[in-house]
């Protein structure tokens, strides 16, 4: 199994190079675990509290259930992944099954941050984009996914994003081997990073077939 980090700011093109990734490979090869899944759950805070939470830092993340489940599919084994809502600030009844598979890739802003995480992957990548290009990205995606205003947004990236980018999400660019500039329209980067996984699944597949 190869697991893939793919790290970067919001709105950076992180999903987009993910779907590369998938659509470059035989269908069924992958298995994504999203980190916005592994959220903790709010449910037991008032609605109006849950909104004071800065989802933009490490703590908002429950590592050892993403580590934990990141194990089991290691091992072989199948997991059931939590959904999250951004509506309401709460883990979801409803999971998602996920099967091992030869490639798994961890998405999300703050993967990098986590040194165990860290330490299981084989390849970590960080997609990098210019700050007001990751904004109007941002802009459009909360206002029709999330029903946030363009005012709202911008407050929000204003008090919370942008100075947990700068503490958290950018500081963790150095512990990439792989760095994507231009976020998720780099073709050539991309390229490249797909070569190489399907390289090193050849070498894993050829090596499992001498036994």
């Amino acid at each position: 199994m190869l697991i893939i980090g793919i790290a970067g700011g919001t709105g950076s093109g992180k999903t987009t190079v993910v779907n590369r990734i998938i659509q470059s490979l035989p269908t069924g090869e992958v298995a994504v675990l999203p980190q916005d899944s592994y959220y903790k759950d709010l449910s037991h805070l008032k609605p109006e509290d849950r909104q004071k939470i800065n989802f933009d830092e490490p703590q908002a993340i429950e590592w050892s259930l993403l580590v934990e489940q990141l194990c089991r599919l290691r091992e072989g084994k199948t997991v059931e992944m939590p959904t999250y809502s951004y509506l309401t600030c709460t883990r979801q009844k409803e999971t998602v099954t996920v099967r091992p598979r030869d490639v798994v890739i961890v998405e999300g802003i703050l993967v990098l941050c986590d040194p165990v995480l860290r330490e299981m992957m084989d390849i970590k990548c960080f997609v990098d984009a210019d700050a007001d290009e990751r904004l109007i990205r941002v802009i459009s995606r909360d206002c029709v996914e999330r029903g946030r205003t363009p005012q709202m947004v911008i407050e929000r990236y204003e008090r919370v994003l942008k100075p947990m980018h700068c503490q958290y999400i950018e500081p963790s660019k150095r512990f990439a081997d792989l760095i994507i500039p231009q976020g998720g329209t780099n073709k050539v980067a991309i390229g490249l990073l797909t070569d190489f996984i399907e390289a090193r699944l050849r070498r894993a597949q050829s090596s499992n077939n001498s036994y």
